[in-house]
């Protein structure tokens, strides 16, 4: 029985050594500073906004793109086959602002209910070389949201990862449990790209050039995959060289969050099955990463249940939170999130569960269309 419980013990020192090494790679985005470019010459852009049913959320958030400060813009707005107002809402906004570009999509038998598809109509019907998506549910932060993502294009950078954050809800664990898991998503795809291997961004807050996209042959490669048109396409055609990112305060996006747990959970496993998708490499080192997670908690439950060394047991934990709670605190403080902190380890734990139950259902069963 004491070899059994070495045997346990050095699993759950492995675990904690392979979390606290993640969490140190995490701090190359806890502690990085924002920069603030000043290219001498700001591109036209195109920015590009895909609407399905999305009549009401189109009359709040269009204002707000076209009262962007920047100089030569167009509003690319997407209707994709929607049955409520969004066609009347966006033809309605056309008639008074000539930067607005419409497309409006009939359903197609081979692509039906697909986002890319939509997108990739809007995309050739952009005028301008450089792109810049976001969500008809989201609005920007400031009026210079357009200026801080395009001024990072320079030199060889084709693809922005922006940040895309959530509205906050008082009194409501939900939406601190949402705004945890994109903190700590924001906190690990950031620190990809500054080690030079980006996987994945946001269509919330995304920018590329159409000259990337035609490169990647745009969504054609993973067209049937129901979603992925951002984390996908990054997955696809990020680099070291082509990839830049962009937490300053003035670049992020604001998104309305699920109300219910039901509504995040469908949402959820349409993202996790989109994970399956990235390239190898990815998907074994944020696995790893989950895995350790998942182990981390079984383990210490199971070794302060047998009382095996249990103060070499109590040490580990308490370093291995030290060293997360400062990844996720400062990560969150960075992004203006920094009450998602407080009930981290919490959130933490309910997450790694809810996650795994996903995983288990998408086993079964694969997630319905975009809307």
């Amino acid at each position: 029985m004491e070899v059994l419980f070495t045997y346990l013990f050095y699993v759950f020192i492995g675990a904690v050594a392979i979390n606290v090494c993640y969490y140190i790679f995490f701090y190359g985005f806890a502690f990085a500073k924002a920069k603030k470019n000043k290219p001498s010459y700001l591109p036209p852009v195109s920015v590009i906004v895909c609407s399905k049913n999305e009549a009401e959320n189109l009359r709040k958030n269009i204002p707000h793109w076209l009262a962007q400060k920047y100089s030569n813009f167009e509003l690319v707005l997407i209707n994709d086959a929607s049955r409520d107002e969004t066609k009347d809402v966006i033809e309605e906004f056309a008639a008074q602002h000539p930067n607005i570009v419409q497309v409006h999509v009939e359903n197609n038998e081979a692509f039906w209910g697909s986002k890319k598809y939509a997108l990739t109509l809007g995309i050739k019907k952009a005028s301008y070389e450089h792109l810049l998506f976001t969500d008809a549910d989201c609005y920007p932060t400031s009026e210079y949201w357009i200026q801080e993502m395009a001024n990072h294009f320079t030199g060889k950078k084709e693809l922005i990862l922006g940040y895309g954050a959530y509205e906050k809800i008082k009194g409501s664990w939900l939406n601190t449990l949402i705004r945890y898991e994109t903190v700590l998503t924001a906190m690990q795809y950031y620190s990809y790209a500054i080690a030079g291997r980006p996987y994945m961004g946001v269509g919330r807050n995304l920018a590329y050039t159409t000259h990337l996209f035609y490169e990647q042959r745009g969504f054609i490669d993973h067209m049937k995959v129901q979603s992925g048109d951002d984390d996908l396409f990054v997955n696809q055609a990020g680099t070291k060289e082509n990839t830049a990112i962009n937490f300053h305060p003035d670049s992020v996006t604001v998104s309305t969050p699920k109300k219910t747990f039901s509504e995040w959970y469908i949402q959820k496993r349409r993202h996790v099955s989109t994970a399956s998708h990235y390239r190898f490499r990815d998907k074994f080192f944020l696995g790893l990463f989950y895995i350790s997670q998942l182990l981390f908690f079984v383990m210490a439950i199971l070794m302060l249940s047998i009382q095996y060394k249990w103060e070499w047991v109590l040490g580990a934990i308490g370093l291995r939170y030290l060293f997360s709670w400062i990844a996720i605190g400062v990560s969150a403080h960075k992004l203006k999130e920094k009450d998602v902190a407080f009930l981290y380890p919490i959130n933490e734990l309910f997450l790694l569960f809810f996650q795994l139950s996903i995983f288990i259902t998408n086993l079964i069963s694969k997630p319905n269309r975009w809307k």
